[in-house]
């Protein structure tokens, strides 16, 4: 199956209202600002959005909060404001006025939800957080003298991750730490979309090269990538 499209607006162009949409990133290592660019220019709204951070920069989270497309954000590390970027900022603003909700989870459980939710699994207990204010409302036990809390898998309608190559059937590779969440995030979604740096012929990634198989993802797009402002 061919799943390569021919731009970014094709790639989002059924995007609904109230979606949860994964974007994969760790600061800017892979993350897709494209795809989050494109989005802008959709009229979907009401979005959860599960990200590392809440965004650091003129381009990707800041602007599609400012454009009241948020709902809630789902993250590890909401950033402080950035004076040299006052777009990183708009985050803090819409929360405090109420406009966003936002739900703090640990880096290791975000991966472990996310993969969790790939895999088909149930909830699991980690000790991460437990006795904290993030634990409140969660299930807590101790087992053997250790307290553990209880997380809930974390499936999402969509996820936008960022690619080197893939193929035109959606197998994929990964430049160093551009990997990151990318892989989980592509699992725990019914609709991954992917932008690639380059599309190279099917058969030309070894085998034992494919960092996430062609059957987690669903559309692929080559774009050339638009370099932050400094």
């Amino acid at each position: 199956m061919n799943k390569l499209v021919s731009n970014l607006a094709q790639a989002v162009v059924d995007i609904a209202d109230g979606s949860t949409i994964l974007l994969g990133g760790f600061g800017t290592s892979g993350q897709p600002i494209e795809l989050m660019q494109a989005l802008l220019d959709t009229d979907a709204r009401e979005l959860t959005l599960v990200s590392n951070s809440s965004g650091n920069g003129p381009t990707g989270i800041g602007p599609l909060i400012e454009a009241g497309k948020v709902r809630k954000l789902i993250c590890t590390f909401a950033r402080s404001p950035n004076s040299l970027n006052p777009t990183a900022a708009m985050f803090e603003a819409h929360y405090r006025a109420g406009k966003v909700e936002l739900e703090i989870v640990p880096q290791g459980t975000l991966a472990e939800r996310l993969r969790a939710a790939g895999a088909g699994m149930g909830p699991f207990f980690t000790p991460t957080a437990f006795g904290t204010r993030l634990a409140e409302g969660k299930e807590t036990r101790v087992i053997d003298g250790k307290g553990y809390v209880l997380e809930q898998p974390l499936p999402a309608d969509v996820a936008f991750i960022k690619a080197h190559l893939a193929d035109a059937l959606g197998n994929l590779t990964y430049r160093f730490a551009g990997r990151n969440f990318a892989p989980v995030m592509a699992m725990a979604a019914r609709l991954t979309v992917v932008q690639v740096d380059r599309i190279v012929p099917v058969g030309s990634i070894e085998p034992e090269f494919v960092m996430t198989p062609g059957i987690f993802v669903q559309r692929v797009v080559e774009c050339e990538h638009v370099p932050l402002d400094p």
